[in-house]
Parts: structure tokens; sequence; C-alpha cells
């Protein structure tokens, strides 16, 4: 686990981490709480792995919950906000991580139900978590959102990533909006864009082959892991480093991508 309490704190901050209960969301969360703030983890299937995180959370003395539900389900999106800003009494912080591809396919072998599932997820729940969050920052007069994005959005992935290539290009894109959008009411809006990262997403997508290819493709020689997103986050996070910093798209890829 990276320690930001040694560098950055955000102690009081109200985050909300959806997609927190494995990989790049756990770290990013786990992150944050140690460096003091109060964390809402979301999770949709992996109950217990947001029950650990809010536990290693709480371990560090800061306050952490569970918020389950599916971001399929399009009335999840206003709950989940509802229910942090219940919980905290406002949010600061959204980390809109949760996606997934939902395996391998060529675009012209998707179907309508697996271009439902892809951009129901990556994209409209993206959106309408954004959407639900913005009222509450605006009304505090701040806030900073964080969207996960891909490498894939600007490469378009390798085999059969079409459909979450383009979903996550729909939100670096939408990032650069509500940036645009938001920036007068103190609103910041960025986003981290990881590469091959060695999580629970490209175990269940991604051949030993695969992966080894897209190892040798990157400068430093080596997949990342998901503490190295946790920096990006935390530097976007912080409004005395990144005060100044709303629009952008950091690439979070170990050179594999330089654009």
């Amino acid at each position: 686990m990276i320690d930001l309490s040694k560098s950055l704190r955000f102690s009081g901050r109200r985050v909300l981490v959806t997609g927190g209960s494995s990989g790049i969301g756990a770290a990013v969360a786990l992150a944050m709480g140690a460096a003091g703030a109060q964390v809402a983890v979301h999770c949709s299937r992996n109950r217990a792995g947001a029950d650990e995180v809010v536990a290693q959370i709480r371990q560090h003395g800061a306050r952490a919950t569970v918020l389950e539900g599916d971001l399929l389900d399009r009335r999840t999106p206003d709950a989940l906000v509802k229910a942090c800003v219940a919980e905290f009494g406002g949010l600061d912080l959204l980390i809109n991580n949760a996606g997934d591809m939902f395996g391998r396919r060529p675009l012209e072998q998707a179907t309508d139900e697996d271009f439902d599932r892809v951009m129901g997820l990556n994209v409209h729940a993206a959106f309408a978590v954004c959407r639900a969050a913005a009222p509450v920052m605006r009304a505090a007069g701040r806030g900073c959102m964080i969207n996960t994005t891909s490498i894939a959005a600007r490469t378009g992935g390798g085999d059969g990533v079409g459909l979450y290539g383009a979903a996550k290009a729909f939100v670096s894109t939408m990032t650069r909006v509500l940036a645009r959008e938001l920036a007068p009411h103190g609103i910041r809006v960025n986003a981290v864009s990881p590469g091959v990262i060695q999580t629970d997403f490209h175990a269940r997508h991604s051949t030993a082959e695969q992966l080894e290819g897209a190892r040798k493709g990157i400068p430093m020689g080596r997949l990342g892991t998901a503490d190295d997103c946790v920096g990006a986050f935390a530097f976007l996070a912080d409004d005395t480093l990144a005060g100044y910093i709303t629009g952008q798209v950091i690439e979070v890829n170990g050179g594999q991508l330089m654009p």
C-alpha cells in the first residue's frame, strides 16, 4: 500500500470510490484512507473485497463504509452519491473508477448485448455518477472528480478490446467537457489513464502470452501495479499541487504510450 500520509494529507476529505473493492480502486481507497480521508468504497459483486478495504482504512483511524450496487442498474449512480452524502455530510472527491470489458471479441462479432453491457458500465455509469455528484459539489463551491480511462482510449487496445477502448475514449472526452462546464463552480475534473496493470481485470481478460507481449513493448520493462497508479490520483486530488489543473488525462503506462 502507498502511504500518502508522508507526503499528502486528505484529512476530512469525503471520498467516493466506485469499483473500490479490488485493483486500482482498492489501492486508491486504501491510500486515501491512510492519508485521513473518509472513504465510501463502492462494490458490485465483490462485497468481501470491499469489506476488507474498509477494515484496513478503519485501522488507520479513518471513517469508511461500503456502498453496494450494480452500476448497470441506472438507479444506482444517484443512490451511491446520495448514500455517500448521507454518511459523510457531503462529497469532496469522486474517484470514478468502475469499469469492465466483459471479455474480448472483435467488433464485427460483438452482439447488441455486448454493446449494452460495455457502454452501460463504462459510459453511462461514469456519466451518471458524475452527473449525480456535480450538484453536490456545485452547492459546496468546490470539488474534484477523477475518472479512470485507459490507454485503450488512444490506441484501440489489443485483440478484441474495441468496445472497451471506444467506451474509455468517451470517458476521456467527457472529462474534458465536464472540466470546462464545472470549472466556474470551483470543480476540477481530470482523468488517469492506466496502461497494462496487473490486476484482476487482466487476470480475467488477458492470457499470459498477451501480457508478455505487452511487457515487451513497455520501455520500463515491466507491467504496472495498482500502486503505480495511486500517485497520479493523489496528485490530481490535491488542491495545492493540482489546483490549477483541470481537463487533463494523465497516462500511467511505463512509457508504453507517449502522446
